[in-house]
Formats: C-alpha cells, structure tokens, sequence
C-alpha cells in the first residue's frame, strides 16, 4: 500500500463498526420469497403498524366517519397498515428487480421501523445501472399513489365509507413516500440518482459518494433540529417521528460515506493477503450429533465450510444451525442437509479484489466467502476438483484495514 493509505485515519475506517451499525436493521423473520428475493421483517415493524392503527383507527377514521363500531375503525386500520407495509415492500421490489436486470445480485429485503432495505451484494457497474435502481423506487411509490388516488375516486362514486379514507390515506402516503425519496441528499433514493448524475459527469464514484453523503449527513440533522423545535414550540408527537427520520438519514448518510472509504482503501488488494488460509472443515457425511459431541476445534468458530469426501468444497454451516437441530434428529440429520449449499455462498478466487467482497460481508455467521481455486474453470479446468484455499469474515477485513491504517505492509497470506 502507498503511504497516502496508510495515513487514512483509521475511526473512518473500521470494517466492524461498519458491519455492528449494519446488523441493526438485520431481519428478526422471514417471510419467505417473492419473486426469488428473500423477504424478512424487523421486530421494529409492529411499533410502526401500531402507530399506523392507533392514529387512524382511533383518530381519523372515526374523526371523518362517526357513528361506526369500534371494531370497524380497528379492522380498517389494520387493512390500512397492512397495504402500507405492501407499498413499501413493492418499492423495494422495484429497487431489486431492476439491479438484478442490470446484472446486480440481490440477497434480501428488510422491511423495518422506518421504511425497508435492500441488499446486494455488489454496487452498480455504471452510472446508468444506478441511476436506474435507485430511480425504481420513487416512480413506483409514484405510480401507487396515483393507483390509489383512482381508486378513492371509485369508492367515492361507490360511497364506501370509511374505506374512502383509507386508501385516500394510502395515496397521500405514497406521495408523500415518493417525494421524502426523492430528495438529492443520501441514502435516499434521490441523493443515489444525484449520485450517479455526479458519477457520470466527472467519473470520480468515490467523490460522487462523498458529496452525497455529505449532503444526506447535513439533510437529516436538519429534519432533527426542525422536528425537535416543532415539538418543543407545539407539542406535537409527529414531530419526534419527523426528528426520528432525520437521525436515521444523518447516520445511514453517515455509513455509506465511510464505507465508500473503506472500499478505496481495500480497492487493489487481493483476497489471498486477507484470508484465513487453511480453514477447518466439516464432512458432508457427519452426522449433527456426532459433529457436536465432537471436543476438538470445529464448534470453536461460528462458520465452516463443507467438504465431500475428496475434500471438495460442497457448502457451509453455522455453529447455530447446528444447535438448532432438535436432539431427536441429532443421529438422522448429516450436515449436508442442513448446510448453506455452495451455490448460494459467495466464492471468489484468491487474486480476486477484496473490496468487491464488502457487501457479501454483513455480520452474521453465515455471510462468510469463501476462497476457492478453480483453475479458470467452474470444473477446475484440468480435470481436478475446485479446492478450498480460505475463508473470508468481517474479521479478517478489519485486521487488514487496521494494519494498513497503521502504514503496516502487506503480508501474503501463507
């Protein structure tokens, strides 16, 4: 590494704050799959929906429509947050079906308190690719608002009611949704299209990154500061929501600017100086019960690659799928079973560039990559079996970061 690297201050730069800050919106259950993107819902979700139930069921709806039952305003509202929820999930089905058609791989949605996330395991190629992601998600929130606008004018003529309020509701919400996102400021969805437009014009991504973040840092103080003199000069709660919002900008804003500083600072850097070489293996064939009644060193780490009985790399399991296999099926179930197959674990050959790992390095166990030789080939080219060289966790990011944050040199990996 230059010395310009190695004088990066190293706060900016650790891999494992970045991933700690991550984990917090990590999913508390799955849904399952829609569309193959796997969908999951944080525990945070159910303080929003009752948010959503209590202000229209026991406010506006019966504000607007007097003289129903109790029970109605409550099952309205509910439906209202139900379809809430499923805007904000189509919004980011939006985001992850156009990055998988411009060639970007998406591992999963999160819906949680402040709206939803979706992952992937790279950043856009180009310009154009990103422009394009990130503009999914407000012109579909767009189109749903429009959706609901015609459909309140249906009930209107129809006059349906109390349900006339709820989808008059989930229009202006969607607007209003379409709108927030909009802004040019990150890590909103306008601040990724004014970071693409930056990224075109000067072909400096790194720099387009930065400005953005800068401006979504200074977007989001801003909502804190007006959403907390609203509420000290008003009283009024939605304000603490505003001033809510605005924290979680200034922070996420925040996050992607220091990620796109660790990503310079690994750019360049191959794989095999950052892996742990020679990792501890499971056979595919062992039996859970006899892989935990084991004493030696392999429930010692929280992930392992699978091997097959000529040491061939088949997948990877956790120490916490292990453990949560019920005792009974302990001497039925093989580690095959249960494993993480290897297609659906990121590999990377040893020469590959460490920082196009990042994304595929979120906290968890299970998001580990693994090191393979294959020859050029996926079937090793010269007729052997791909072979197991390491494994890559946030860990051993980190321990490089802080030895080139400290002017240290690189160090083959063994």
């Amino acid at each position: 590494m230059t010395g310009a690297r190695a004088g990066t201050r190293r706060a900016d730069l650790t891999f494992a704050d970045t991933v700690r800050r991550v984990n917090e919106v990590r999913a508390t259950f799955w849904l399952g799959r829609i569309a193959g993107v796997r969908v999951g819902v944080h525990w945070s979700v159910a303080v929003l929906f009752a948010v959503i139930a209590l202000g229209l069921g026991a406010e506006r709806l019966p504000d607007a429509y007097p003289d129903r039952s109790p029970l109605g305003y409550t099952l309205l509202a509910l439906l209202a947050g139900l379809l809430f929820w499923a805007s904000l999930l189509v919004h980011e089905l939006a985001h992850a079906l156009v990055a998988r058609r411009s060639g970007v791989p998406v591992d999963e949605i999160t819906l949680w308190l402040l709206g939803g996330a979706t992952r992937t395991r790279r950043e856009a190629p180009d310009p154009g690719s990103e422009f394009r992601i990130a503009a999914a998600g407000p012109a579909t929130s767009l189109a749903l608002g429009v959706l609901f606008t015609v459909l309140t004018w249906v009930l209107v003529a129809a006059d349906a009611g109390p349900l006339v309020e709820v989808t008059a509701w989930l229009a202006v919400i969607n607007f209003l949704l379409a709108l927030f996102n909009a802004f040019p400021a990150a890590p909103l969805d306008g601040g990724r299209v004014l970071r693409a437009a930056l990224w075109r014009r000067s072909g400096d991504r790194p720099r387009a990154i930065s400005q953005t973040s800068t401006a979504g840092q200074a977007f989001g103080w801003l909502l804190v500061i007006v959403g907390l003199v609203v509420f000290l000069w008003t009283g009024a709660f939605g304000a603490v929501w505003l001033a809510l919002v605005g924290w979680f900008v200034a922070g996420a804003a925040a996050l992607e600017g220091q990620a796109s500083r660790t990503r310079q600072l690994l750019a360049g850097v191959p794989v095999r100086e950052s892996m742990t070489p020679g990792p501890t293996t499971v056979p595919a064939d062992e039996t859970v019960g006899g892989l935990l009644s084991e004493t030696g060193p392999a429930l010692d780490h929280p992930a392992l690659p699978v091997v097959g009985r000529d040491g061939t790399p088949v997948g990877l399991v956790t120490r916490e799928m292990l453990r949560n296999v019920p005792v009974e099926k302990h001497r039925a179930l093989t580690v095959a079973e249960i494993m993480v197959p290897l297609d659906e674990v990121r590999t990377t050959p040893p020469d590959g560039d460490l920082a196009e790992l990042l994304p595929s390095l979120d906290p968890g166990p299970e998001h580990r990559v693994l090191v393979i030789d294959r020859n050029g080939r996926p079937d090793g080219g010269d007729g052997r079996a791909p072979r197991l060289l390491g494994i890559v966790s946030p860990s051993d990011v980190n321990r490089t970061i802080s030895r080139l944050t400290t002017g240290g040199r690189r160090q083959p990996a063994g």
